[in-house]
């Protein structure tokens, strides 16, 4: 007996240690174990009940977490239908698939697809799964795999985001994703932090920014809904008057019946109804149904049945004086008035911006007005021919761009090509139609004016017989692509800057023409006095011709420019000649300074009218056109008129 005893006592501290081995290995953790108790809910992979299984994983701390959950986000992970246990699964054959073990990384051997189940999880839960990724990705080695995450969490920003992302702020090595970083923690603290000190102290952080997530992520603490009587303990907000657009009379007696403070009122067709159920002996309510006749009469034996309704009660005298209010459903009334208060600060700003945002709108369409213009500034400000096809010489600038796109691919090198292309085209263009047609009508101005536009006519029939009536593209280079954001109110196209650009540099070779050259001061004497200027020798007649000829090569060149961000259309020209007119008669005829003032009035004020009725293009130009018609009225030589002898010409 003692032997059987003292082998027994040998035997329980001989296996002790390993039962307790034993038992500690059970209590492990592993990504198996895991994966097996959300098993029914992983096979069947519903969206509403997958969520468990998946924080499981993503917050198990498993170095193996984020494998498991790629693999089985890409489709790769299989069920032994034997055991049930999940593996990683490669097809190798068409009927057999290599396992591998999620926790030891070893080949576990290969399979008959028969006895395994593919998990197929739809779209909803691979996106549920690739938001439980983002915590890993925002460590991981790839720059690119660590800007997609902080992108999915802009996109569906969640509380669980927030410990991870502050977690690998210092981590960081890549200056612009910290940056990122830096700025989405600073929102999601805002949105989801416990800490209202916290949180008070980011809004003010963010409080000079404009951005749209800015004002996202303050506009989402002042969400609040309009309540009857809010209880103490609510984050109140201001009171509401019944009766206006935000709270109607109708809307403010709901609340009131749904808080138990009021009852419906009866309508005429329910206190008849009641009536009806009332007759007795004739009578209801002690008054004769004869008598009932009215709807007055009907009311006063309504309210004899009913003594707590008079014909007097009404919704708007029942809702008058009760306390509404707006209630936000942020708990914390000191991140509300602190984020209002960044949101007032923040309108300025975004106010401010916007002018500067319609400030460059407006010199954006400025200069591409003065561009289209600056050539009619010179053949009828300058030599003053009502040329109606100015804008088919625009029109014919545009068309020799895109010539030379389908013959120089490259579209830098064809546009730096083109330039003087047009100029060389529409030069020619011009030059034969001064000495074919302007030179016998000059100072006959109702005769130039009908010639012109018959060529204008003529001209837009050749470019359709030759180009077609389909728009043409005349391409940017991909330098021009895009648009130069200062922030998120405040951009303006790279084209338009190029067009801008483009118009002070023909602004200054105008200048230099018209100054430092000996054309220019032949041009400034025949314009002045004719007579005068061809008995010093001068020839007007050769003078005529060339201005011609570099007005309409000009209007060649900004064809070019127009062509980039506008349809390319035999139509083309026909767009911009009543508003190239209108610069140079509003800025004043004959002054290259005038233009450029008509230019600038009206496209601020096109751009203005525009601003204030965003929806209607059309009627911000109409109101444009009304206000030059009553401006010419009291400035009939312009902004800029000319004086002395050419002004009386």
């Amino acid at each position: 007996m003692q032997v059987l005893l003292f082998a027994a006592t040998a035997a329980f501290l001989v296996l002790s240690p390993i039962v307790s081995a034993q038992q500690t290995t059970t209590t492990t953790v592993t990504a198996q174990r895991i994966l097996q108790g959300h098993s029914s809910a992983i096979v069947k992979g519903s969206r509403k009940t997958i969520s468990p299984a998946i924080d499981a994983v993503k917050n198990s701390g498993l170095r193996e977490a984020q494998f498991v959950l790629q693999t089985w986000q890409a489709k790769n992970m299989w069920r032994r239908k034997s055991d049930g246990l999940f593996f990683l699964g490669e097809k190798i054959a068409k009927k057999t698939v290599l396992l591998t073990d999620f926790d030891t990384g070893e080949i576990v051997g290969e399979f008959n697809e028969g006895d395994l189940k593919r998990l197929k999880p739809n779209s909803g839960v691979r996106a549920l799964i690739g938001a439980a990724l983002v915590q890993f990705q925002l460590t991981d080695p790839d720059t690119a795999l660590r800007r997609d995450a902080l992108t999915a969490i802009r996109r569906d920003p969640a509380a669980s985001h927030l410990s991870p992302l502050r977690a690998s702020i210092p981590l960081e090595t890549d200056p612009g994703i910290r940056t990122r970083k830096q700025e989405l923690q600073t929102l999601l603290t805002i949105r989801f932090d416990q800490n209202n000190t916290k949180r008070v102290t980011a809004i003010n952080s963010i409080a000079r920014g404009i951005s749209l997530e800015t004002r996202a992520a303050l506009n989402s603490l002042l969400t609040n809904e309009i309540t009857f009587n809010a209880p103490a303990t609510a984050n109140v907000g201001v009171a509401v008057t019944p009766g206006n657009v935000a709270l109607s009379i109708d809307a403010a007696y709901e609340l009131m019946v749904a808080a138990g403070a009021a009852t419906p009122l009866p309508s005429p067709e329910e206190r008849l109804e009641f009536l009806t159920t009332q007759i007795n002996g004739g009578k209801v309510g002690g008054v004769p149904l004869i008598h009932l006749d009215t709807q007055d009469a009907r009311d006063q034996a309504y309210a004899a049945l009913n003594p707590k309704w008079s014909p007097d009660l009404t919704k708007a005298s029942i809702v008058k004086n009760m306390p509404f209010h707006r209630v936000f459903s942020e708990d914390s009334n000191q991140v509300t008035d602190a984020a209002q208060r960044a949101l007032k600060s923040i309108e300025v700003r975004v106010g401010l911006n916007r002018v500067l945002d319609l400030v460059l709108d407006g010199m954006s369409l400025a200069s591409i007005l003065f561009l289209a213009a600056i050539g009619l500034a010179i053949t009828f400000g300058v030599m003053g021919v009502i040329n109606m096809a100015h804008g088919e010489f625009i029109m014919m600038g545009a068309y020799t761009g895109y010539v030379v796109q389908q013959f120089v691919p490259n579209y830098t090198a064809s546009i730096l090509l083109a330039l003087p292309l047009a100029f060389a085209v529409t030069f020619t263009a011009g030059v034969t139609m001064e000495r074919l047609v302007i030179r016998h009508l000059y100072n006959r101005p109702l005769e130039t004016l009908l010639a012109t536009f018959g060529i204008s006519i003529a001209l837009q029939q050749i470019a359709k017989n030759i180009f077609g009536t389909q728009a043409r593209p005349l391409t940017a280079p991909m330098w021009l692509d895009g648009a130069w954001v200062l922030n998120d109110v405040v951009s303006i196209s790279y084209i338009r800057i190029a067009i801008f650009a483009l118009a002070l540099l023909f602004l200054g070779i105008f200048l230099f023409i018209m100054n430092r050259t000996r054309l220019g001061l032949e041009t400034r004497a025949v314009t002045q006095n004719s007579r005068m200027a061809a008995s010093m020798g001068i020839n007007p007649g050769r003078v005529n011709m060339l201005t011609f000829g570099l007005g309409s090569g000009i209007a060649g060149i900004a064809g070019v420019a127009i062509g980039l961000f506008a349809k390319v259309t035999s139509e083309l020209g026909s767009d911009y000649i009543v508003q190239s007119f209108m610069t140079v008669v509003v800025g004043g005829v004959g002054n290259i300074w005038g233009t450029l003032a008509g230019a600038a009035m009206i496209g601020f004020l096109q751009k203005g009218i525009e601003w204030m009725n965003p929806s209607n293009t059309l009627a911000a130009q109409t109101y444009m056109i009304i206000f030059i018609i009553i401006f010419i009225q009291f400035r009939p030589r312009g902004i800029i008129a000319l004086k002395g002898r050419a002004a009386g010409d």
